[in-house]
């Protein structure tokens, strides 16, 4: 797991991830708990506006979104994930959630979808929020 590399940037939007570390240590421990390694994932975290244009360009999608995980690699995992940083505010405060509880089940969002979970259907959505309710009990840095 030494090799396992995460790397957060900013795009677009007044914004600082607080705790990177302990982020990228939690998400390990995901992946390690599912049986997969990480060999680098790129997180970034943008403006609701940013990630329209990824959604248009990449997936002929004209709406915004919270997230979109683009997986390079399998075994190990390598992905390119990004997060508007816009809709987590919207969202925390829709389902009355605070921002770093929101923010924290997006990051882990993008994981899991790397790991096979899928929220296409009603059934999987509820395994994804059950696993995302899950890890996000296992955060060992709040």
């Amino acid at each position: 797991m030494s090799n396992t590399t995460f790397h957060f940037f900013i795009e677009e939007v007044d914004f600082t991830l607080q705790n990177e570390k302990e982020i990228a240590s939690w998400l390990t421990q995901i992946a390690k708990d599912e049986n997969q390694s990480i060999s680098n994932i790129e997180y970034i975290l943008c403006s609701d506006d940013y990630l329209l244009q990824i959604n248009k360009e990449h997936l002929n999608h004209d709406y915004y979104t919270d997230i979109i995980t683009f997986p390079l690699a399998n075994d190990p995992l390598e992905a390119t994930i990004f997060i508007s940083v816009d809709r987590i505010k919207e969202n925390a405060e829709n389902f009355d959630q605070t921002f770093r509880d929101e923010l924290h089940r997006v990051i882990a969002h993008g994981l899991l979808h790397l790991l096979g979970f899928n929220d296409k259907t009603e059934e999987q959505a509820k395994v994804m929020r059950k696993m995302e309710n899950l890890v996000l009990t296992q955060r060992p840095f709040l």
